[in-house]
């Protein structure tokens, strides 16, 4: 009885009478749909791993077979094939969300956050390879190359990483047990986030350290994310049951022939802005360290920036930067599912300027404008 009665107290602590700002609005819902995404491709995974083939010869066979001959098969492939799209979508809003409205200060979270966003790319490269399609070998050759780029140990994490002299079928064996398991790993992560975030509470639209105006999670905020819930869900359905493969690259639907090289190679679409500042740097090695600096710059925020009101909503000036910044992030985008010539080598490069002189411009716009 008395574990019982301490459980309930943790859950009314922990969620039910959390102190929540009373001013926080529905940007704030991303979170907790964030939680949905995962929980969506958590099931939809396990049941799709079942009856999934990790073999280079049987892998695309066994795609189409869990399509056309287990019973709500296709339901559960296109589920987690746009339930990755749905996630990075909300993803890329969350931590917009947390840029304009200052959510970097909270340290810890940010960090955190930070951590988790980088685990979820990796297992969502990890997952686009094992229908071993043409653009999943593809992909998956030009991706783990990017290692040849670091001096002297270049060649052997790639030769390691792939098991061999080529992607084959180690490559597919190990990319889906880590496929499998970081999800959990994710899930921990997320948890520690969440302890983070519940330290001090969530941050507010006017970015103030405020202790007496709070009021608890549920119902007035339970309420709000049910919604999100339904909404979410609504849109997600429409999606599934009009047009499924709409994220589906159509090279994917032939199997992988390392023969034949596809006319132009691309990732899924929630990588294209971080692919077309990697292929805006001539050299490879300058490249891979700006793909990578594309997401980590995100974690100099908290050091760089300072203010008594934290968000960038109380000033006109700093919202004409960050909105300039998100039309920036749009273009790269698409810029990235161009082919790689003129206009659009040029048109990347200066995207690129723009998206890095961002998180230099904006900690001075700070400093001396605010």
């Amino acid at each position: 009885m008395k574990m019982n009665y301490n459980k309930m107290n943790l859950l009314n602590s922990f969620l039910i009478k959390l102190p929540t700002p009373s001013n926080i609005s529905y940007w704030w819902n991303f979170g907790s749909i964030l939680g949905l995404c995962l929980s969506i491709q958590l099931i939809s995974g396990i049941f799709l791993s079942m009856h999934y083939s990790p073999n280079i010869n049987s892998a695309f066979e066994s795609v189409i077979h869990i399509n056309r001959d287990v019973n709500y098969g296709w339901l559960m492939r296109v589920i987690h094939a746009n339930g990755a799209s749905m996630f990075f979508f909300f993803m890329f809003m969350h931590t917009g969300r947390g840029l304009f409205y200052g959510s970097f200060l909270k340290k810890k979270v940010w960090f955190s956050g930070t951590l988790i966003m980088l685990i979820l790319m990796g297992t969502a490269f990890l997952g686009y390879v094992l229908p071993w399609g043409q653009m999943s070998f593809w992909g998956a050759t030009v991706i783990t190359n990017l290692m040849s780029a670091v001096p002297y140990l270049g060649l052997t994490l790639v030769n390691w990483v792939w098991g061999g002299f080529s992607v084959e079928n180690p490559t597919l064996n190990r990319f889906f047990s880590l496929h499998f398991i970081m999800p959990f790993i994710l899930t921990v992560l997320i948890l520690i986030h969440l302890i983070f975030l519940h330290e001090k509470g969530s941050s507010n639209p006017l970015g103030l350290k405020n202790k007496i105006d709070k009021i608890s999670f549920h119902p007035y905020f339970s309420i709000k994310d049910l919604f999100g819930f339904l909404l979410t869900l609504l849109v997600f359905s429409i999606i599934l049951f009009k047009t499924p493969f709409l994220f589906n690259d159509p090279e994917n639907f032939t199997p992988a022939n390392p023969m034949v090289t596809p006319p132009h190679i691309q990732p899924e679409w929630y990588f294209l802005f971080a692919y077309a500042i990697l292929r805006s740097i001539p050299n490879k090695l300058g490249g891979v360290l700006a793909l990578l600096m594309s997401i980590l710059i995100i974690l100099s925020l908290p050091f760089t920036m300072n203010s008594k009101f934290k968000s960038l909503g109380m000033y006109t000036h700093k919202k004409i930067l960050f909105f300039m910044f998100i039309s920036t992030f749009i273009l790269l985008t698409w810029i990235g599912a161009k082919p790689v010539e003129p206009p659009y080598i040029v048109t990347a490069q200066f995207l690129t300027i723009m998206y890095f002189l961002y998180f230099m411009l904006i900690p001075i716009n700070w400093k001396f404008m605010k």
